[in-house]
Parts: C-alpha cells; structure tokens; sequence
C-alpha cells in the first residue's frame, strides 16, 4: 500500500465505527468512512469540543452537514507547494482526496526526471489535484471533467497555487466522446491520467458504467498516446474492484503496445491516533523504463 504520510495541512486524527475524524488546516471534521468497521470508540463524545462540523447521513440517500462551529464557507490547504481550496459540498465530499498526494508525488518526480516538454491529458479530472501537481512539474495539461461546476474550481485551486500563466486547457465534456474527437484530429499526450467513476450521467444524457466502459476507454487512450509515453494512470474507488483489475487492463491494452512496467496497490492515509492505516482507493499504472 502506498501511504500518504507527507501531508502537514491534513490528518486523519481518529476513525471508529464508520466514521473518521480529520483536520483540515485548522477545521476539523468528523465524516462518514464504509471502511471503517472497527470500534475503537464513540469518535462524536471522544472529541466533541475539538469538532467544527459532522456529516449524517440520510437513511433516504445522501446527507448534510452540521456546523457545530462557524466554518467559512471555503478556505485553503497545502500539500508542499500546491493549495487547493475546500469547501463543505453534498454527499460528505470535500473538493479533495488527500490519499493522492501519492500519485501527485510520482507524477511529480516523473515529469521532472524525463528532462523534457510533458504533455497530459487529464480525465474525469475533478477538481485537479492532479493536474495543479503535473503543472507544478512542468508539464503542460489537458483538463477534462462533465461538471463545470469542478471544472471552475480547477481553475480556483490553479489559481491558488501560482500557476495561472502555466500551460493548461479546462474543458467540460464527456471524456468518451473528447477522446474519440482527439483520435480523429490526430493529438498526442505523453501522459494520461483518469478517475473514473462507479458510475455517471453526463449533461447530454451520456451514462458512463465502470463494468461496460472502462477498458473500451483505456483501449481508445492508446491511440492518443505519444511514440514515447511517460506513464498511464488509473485512479478507482468503486467498491468490491481489485487494483489487479486496472493492472490487468493496462497489461492487455497500454502494455501490449508499449515497453514498461505496469503495477498496481492500494492508497492510504495514516490513522495517528491509534497507529493504523485507512485505506481509501485503489490504482494501476504503467510507466516507461526509467533512463
């Protein structure tokens, strides 16, 4: 498992029987985690005076939030040189997942170590932590999301993090048919990032299902890789998936094509409380032989 442990602005300080309790900057907030079946106590009566605000769930579906404390309305994170606005959003999230500062350290380290101009396409791109990472190392960034709502706050957190003059395109659209259009005008990336939903609508009626299309869209993306790719990477949170599962894919698609290694694991974030680890997501990746 690959361990977030660098983080100084984040923490997950305790995690009991489905929730965890976590500090952002200095707002600290007890959400809901289907990972967390253990019982290491009550997290609410534990910490209570320590807590600014808690998600309950809905037993119809979805939730909210209550502010025990005053929370501004969004504020700001770092992670080394990059900072990422957060804000209390529905459905428990919060604009990041910290766990990747793992992939943003590859990615990272690899962009800088091949010593020339990276091209990234960055798929169902969220609110972009990957591409505020790539852009930190130089690379130039395709940006692609459904929701233009995520994709302005990209351009927030960009923005945050002294990058506006750096090379990146924000697009909303569905990443199926971007990636077709991008076959047929002939572009190349040298790197391709994406994290894929479970499952999703696009604003054009689009369903996208992780089951049906994931391998069709990974199959389509080696077409847009460049005669010398750096890496492929595969982000997933659907639940009961394997990591062997992006690894077998990138194996029958990205590494029948081209000469690398492909590797897959889990992510995680360290409980410090009580010395565990809580694993948060899974990853497959191929990247090419280092120089």
């Amino acid at each position: 498992m690959l361990v977030a442990d660098d983080w100084k602005d984040y923490e997950i300080i305790d995690a009991s029987c489905g929730q965890k309790l976590e500090r952002w900057g200095n707002i600290y907030l007890l959400r809901p985690d289907p990972q967390v079946v253990w019982d290491n106590g009550d997290l609410f009566e534990k910490y209570r005076s320590m807590i600014d605000a808690v998600y309950y769930r809905s037993n119809k579906g979805g939730g909210h939030w209550e502010n025990l404390k005053k929370v501004r309305p969004h504020w700001k994170i770092e992670y080394k040189n990059l900072v990422f606005n957060i804000k209390q959003m529905g459905f428990k999230h919060t604009g990041l997942f910290p766990e990747q500062a793992v992939n943003w350290n590859f990615m990272i380290k690899k962009i800088k170590k091949a010593n020339r101009k990276i091209k990234v396409l960055n798929l169902f791109a969220y609110t972009g932590g990957a591409t505020v990472a790539c852009l930190s190392a130089g690379a130039s960034v395709v940006h692609v999301d459904s929701s233009r709502g995520m994709v302005e706050w990209c351009k927030e957190n960009v923005q945050a993090s002294g990058f506006s003059d750096y090379d990146v395109r924000y697009l909303v659209d569905d990443v199926l048919k971007f990636v077709r259009r991008e076959i047929r005008r002939g572009n190349h990336y040298d790197v391709i990032i994406m994290d894929p939903p479970s499952y999703g609508r696009g604003n054009h009626g689009e369903v996208w299902e992780i089951e049906k299309d994931l391998n069709l869209l990974v199959k389509l993306c080696c077409d847009l890789l460049s005669d010398n790719p750096l890496f492929f990477l595969i982000n997933s949170y659907t639940t009961g998936f394997s990591s062997h599962v992006l690894e077998n894919i990138l194996k029958l698609t990205v590494g029948k094509k081209f000469n690398g290694v492909v590797s897959c694991g889990e992510v995680g974030i360290p409980v410090n409380r009580n010395n565990l680890v809580l694993p948060c997501g899974i990853y497959g990746r191929w990247e090419s032989y280092d120089d």
